[in-house]
């Protein structure tokens, strides 16, 4: 696929449920060679910056899990390597939105003290988030990392 086809790939999990993790790892789970269903699961609990306790973008890190499947070993000393890639994949993040902190990104809507039970997803719900473009910019970012290394 092309670098627009993972985003707009991500862009689809994540409008049709999914979280920003989900969706943007599940858009590369032909890239880690994994079946989808199993990167969904695996994948979900990184939602909402870590089950809702808004941390880590759940988008980030769903760049994280594909980084990892794809340029990381399964050696103790793979961290060495795979450490400066992820940061610089979330720096590049970070460039664009100004943090990675989900509850930063969502800007005073979030905190590490919400329900661990997702709201639902209404017009309104998207319409007050920067989420789907969160998680469009990091299969952005993930796609050209991946096409300038020869990956896609």
């Amino acid at each position: 696929m092309k670098k627009e086809e993972y985003i707009a790939k991500a862009g689809e999990y994540f409008t049709g449920g999914y979280n920003c993790c989900q969706a943007v790892a599940a858009a590369f789970s032909d890239v880690m060679g994994l079946p989808e269903d199993a990167v969904l699961k695996l994948s979900c609990p990184f939602g909402g910056g870590f089950a809702r306790l808004r941390y880590v973008c759940g988008a980030v890190s769903g760049m994280g899990m594909v980084a990892g499947m794809v340029y990381g070993t399964d050696a103790p000393d793979c961290k060495a390597e795979m450490y400066p890639k992820t940061r610089e994949l979330a720096d590049k993040f970070k460039d664009e939105f100004g943090s990675i902190i989900c509850a930063d990104l969502l800007k005073g809507m979030g905190t590490h003290n919400d329900p661990a039970k997702p709201e639902p997803r209404t017009a309104e719900y998207y319409k007050k988030r920067s989420c789907l473009q969160c998680v469009q910019c990091a299969a952005a970012i993930l796609a050209e990392d991946l096409e300038k290394n020869g990956r896609i």
